[in-house]
């Protein structure tokens, strides 16, 4: 079987659904090591784009180029087709890009509600005299927010939004990082491994809000090195080898066995480039 293969210029299986956010031509080097060599990459609203490949493929390198947390040596940045320049986590978040990284940063001491509120918390109102930073937090406001943010993603095992993050299970916590990100007026979410180290039960629960970020039109980017997983909730899924692309498929034309053929050989052996 050949496995559907598309890029900029080709589409075999579907049609390619116009990108949200868009890069070109990116380069990232590290001293002497060309961690990304013209990279190529899209992913549309609505869509789960898995990226895939072997340690050292470029997969991480990428994700943090697209974050802000490194600034690209070499490359343009589009979204919705405006050029946009993306060298700090602020240019990133400005333009509603969120990154969910493996560690999540939560705060294991606070609640829920304060987790997903975090570094933004409301202030109650009638304090404009004092500044900003000195004014009452508003708690009730806080929890609606954090309410409303579960909800959005039907988070079903979490009782209470006052819960202390430290009394919560890994896909909890998972769970509840994602919220944070879908939550920051963002339209790009980017997942860094979130399935990795859990059970069975929160890889489930894991994937399943994941899932649900098509119904809130949020663009996601799924780093995992589980096809399992990757084929539970990709659209299609972009494949890296050494700094550099190899190709995209669509998840619903190809099997695992041809993407292990991409990430380990490219196309060179055995898969067709769709031409």
């Amino acid at each position: 079987m050949q496995p559907a293969v598309t890029d900029e210029n080709n589409s075999v299986g579907h049609s390619v659904p116009p990108s949200h956010l868009r890069v070109s031509g990116v380069h990232k080097r590290f001293g002497g090591v060309h961690a990304l060599r013209g990279v190529d990459f899209e992913v549309a609203r609505g869509e789960v784009m898995a990226l895939v490949g072997d340690n050292g493929a470029g997969k991480s390198t990428l994700m943090k180029v697209l974050a802000g947390a490194h600034a690209a040596d070499e490359g343009e940045f589009w979204m919705d087709d405006s050029p946009v320049a993306i060298g700090s986590p602020h240019d990133a978040a400005a333009l509603g890009i969120q990154i969910v990284y493996q560690d999540l940063a939560l705060c294991e001491n606070l609640d829920v509600s304060a987790n997903l509120s975090l570094g933004a918390e409301p202030v109650k109102h009638g304090w404009g005299f004092l500044p900003r930073i000195l004014r009452p937090i508003d708690d009730l406001e806080m929890e609606v927010k954090a309410q409303e943010a579960i909800n959005r993603l039907e988070v079903r095992t979490l009782k209470s939004v006052r819960a202390k993050v430290e009394g919560l299970s890994g896909g909890q916590r998972q769970a509840i990082a994602i919220a944070r990100a879908v939550g920051a007026e963002s339209s790009v979410v980017l997942l860094d491994e979130p399935t990795a180290a859990l059970g069975v039960a929160q890889t489930r629960q894991v994937l399943d809000v994941v899932n649900r970020l098509r119904g809130t039109n949020h663009a996601v980017v799924y780093i995992s090195h589980n096809l399992r997983d990757v084929f539970k909730v990709a659209d299609r899924i972009c494949v890296l080898r050494h700094g550099g692309n190899v190709a995209t498929f669509n998840a619903a034309d190809t099997t695992p066995d041809e993407i292990v053929v991409a990430i380990t050989r490219g196309l060179d052996e055995g898969a067709g480039n769709g031409a």
